[in-house]
């Protein structure tokens, strides 16, 4: 309160909108350090920001990224981050199965695009389905690697890869947010008897 040049219940309530929004936790932990000492009063209450609140600071998470990306291709070549990037993708194939389960595949080609997208929204990749000429546009609004995958396109390959697996058909990459486009639009083909299990993509 004296350091803000307000009064201690101002205090107080500040940090009770601030506990309320999630942004600081608060602890019946004794304080500590040379102002740990206290009289008479309401019991001393210790306040940290919790992850949320810092989340309300800046970060430099995709610099952190691109740089770990390129040690692993520094010392391990081109193969290391197609491999780290296969993995990432197969990982996010899995996440994607157990949220569409079973059921999913005896869906019709509209449908299974629906869902997948769905599925892909709830995952944080603000997905959407639209008709197609030949099929259905699966649009991602937002990529959570996209400033990465401008310096490493092995990022997108292999999540479109993993999209074909997971379609049990082939799929063809459009756009990409990496690339400057304002999407992620992957064109899903309705299928035929003769559809071949492989992947069509554009360079990123």
């Amino acid at each position: 309160a004296d350091r803000l040049g307000i009064t201690a219940t101002a205090v107080r309530r500040h940090l009770d909108v601030l506990t309320a929004l999630g942004w600081v936790e608060a602890t019946d932990r004794r304080p500590f350090g040379a102002t740990a000492t206290r009289g008479r009063g309401r019991p001393a209450r210790t306040f940290a920001l919790s992850d949320k609140g810092r989340a309300q600071f800046p970060s430099d998470y995709d610099s952190l990224a691109k740089d770990a990306v390129s040690f692993l291709e520094q010392f391990g070549g081109p193969e290391a981050v197609n491999a780290f990037a296969e993995s990432r993708a197969a990982a996010l194939e899995e996440q994607l199965r157990e949220r569409l389960g079973e059921d999913w595949r005896g869906a019709n080609d509209v449908e299974q695009a629906e869902e997948f997208a769905d599925a892909l929204s709830a995952l944080g990749y603000a997905t959407s389905a639209e008709p197609a000429p030949a099929g259905v546009q699966v649009c991602q609004h937002h990529c959570p690697v996209s400033h990465v995958a401008e310096q490493f396109p092995q990022l997108c390959e292999a999540e479109t890869d993993a999209f074909a697996r997971l379609l049990g058909h082939h799929v063809q990459r459009l756009a990409t947010i990496a690339h400057g486009d304002g999407v992620c639009t992957t064109s899903i083909p309705l299928r035929t008897e003769s559809t071949a299990p492989t992947t069509e993509r554009t360079s990123a």
